[in-house]
């Protein structure tokens, strides 16, 4: 599952599945009337839908009631996240990797069977200061890739801990927001942040177990670019080229007299792979979930689970008329994430 956007191009007819340059006459003149240029074009609409759903499936899940760890209190904790995806698209089946065939040890050229599920896991550990103010550090991985995430979470509760009176009627109440970012790939580099608010409400059972059931809002800005991506990996556009150096003072090209663009110099070659070279344009989205959450403690342990989900379609939580017209009909997502660690 790990990102292969070299195959992300918007006809298929400039590249062999196994990565190279198709530039016979032919083909590259079908090319320039159908797309008007002689080489790759990349398909920015597949990068933006991936990074939507990568986007999701990394972003801060905000697990925790409102109510704080208490003044100096820690907790230390594992979570898995398990995030539901629309393997089925083409985009998820083009823009990742598939298995290795075990008898040719040759990667796939598609990725015929996406996994439903992108699998997060992290260690996350908890400190209060006092005053409702918390903050929050994370790693993780992902498995079946080599994503790794981190990021950091801050909140305050406004309003917590009151047991009596008409204050202690009434629930916690908790603001905050987090970032998340990851690395392991050189393909494309992935931050999201959320702003988040949450409502519980803590009940306690006997004299040392408190169950507290717990929900919220949270809002997402998505932020994804990607790195230089060779569309035709298999063609070495400098062997391809004769590369003889750049168009500079000293070493001019023939066919430019006096004429220094800094282009390279094919010696017999052609400089027209190098322009199979892209970066695909920046993706900056918006998402709004809800988050249903419920953990019990019993004494310094404590277990969790919680449910998040898109309040709108994809599409419907964007600015952008082109990314709502990119997005349409990406269906909404939902996350399961569970959590057992240790509070004190």
């Amino acid at each position: 599952m790990d990102p292969a956007l070299e195959r992300l191009v918007t006809d298929a007819r400039c590249r062999t599945d196994a990565g190279e340059w198709v530039d016979d006459p032919t083909t590259m003149a079908q090319l320039t009337q159908d797309t008007g240029r002689a080489w790759c074009s990349p398909d920015h609409k597949a990068f933006k839908q991936l990074i939507n759903q990568f986007g999701f499936a990394l972003a801060p899940t905000a697990m925790h009631a409102a109510r704080t760890t208490g003044f100096g209190g820690f907790h230390l904790s594992i979570e898995a996240d398990y995030t539901k995806i629309d393997s089925g698209a083409d985009y998820w089946k083009r823009g990742t990797q598939g298995k290795v065939d075990p008898n040719t040890k040759k990667a796939s050229i598609k990725n015929k069977s996406p996994s439903d599920i992108l699998s997060l896991y992290s260690l996350k550990i908890r400190k209060s200061f006092g005053f409702g103010l918390e903050v929050t550090g994370q790693v993780g991985f992902m498995p079946n890739t080599s994503i790794v995430s981190g990021g950091a979470d801050v909140r305050l509760s406004v309003l917590e801990g009151f047991r009596s009176g008409l204050p202690g009627i009434l629930p916690d109440l908790a603001v905050g927001g987090g970032v998340r970012t990851i690395t392991g790939t050189p393909q494309f580099q992935l931050t999201v942040a959320g702003l988040d608010a949450q409502i519980s409400k803590p009940l306690p059972i006997a004299d040392s177990s408190v169950i507290t059931p717990y929900f919220g809002y949270q809002y997402l800005w998505i932020f994804g670019d990607s790195g230089l991506v060779d569309l035709t990996p298999a063609t070495d556009a400098v062997g391809y080229c004769n590369y003889a150096g750049a168009n500079l003072p000293g070493n001019n090209d023939p066919s430019k007299p006096g004429l220094y663009d800094g282009q390279p110099i094919c010696a017999g070659g052609s400089p027209l792979d190098f322009n199979n070279n892209v970066v695909f344009k920046k993706v900056r989205l918006e998402r709004q979930r809800l988050i249903l959450g419920l953990n019990y403690r019993y004494e310094m342990v404590m277990v969790g689970g919680q449910f998040i989900t898109d309040i709108v379609d994809p599409a419907d939580a964007q600015n952008s008329d082109a990314d709502k017209k990119d997005l349409d009909g990406t269906p909404r997502q939902w996350t399961i994430a569970l959590e057992v660690g240790a509070m004190f």
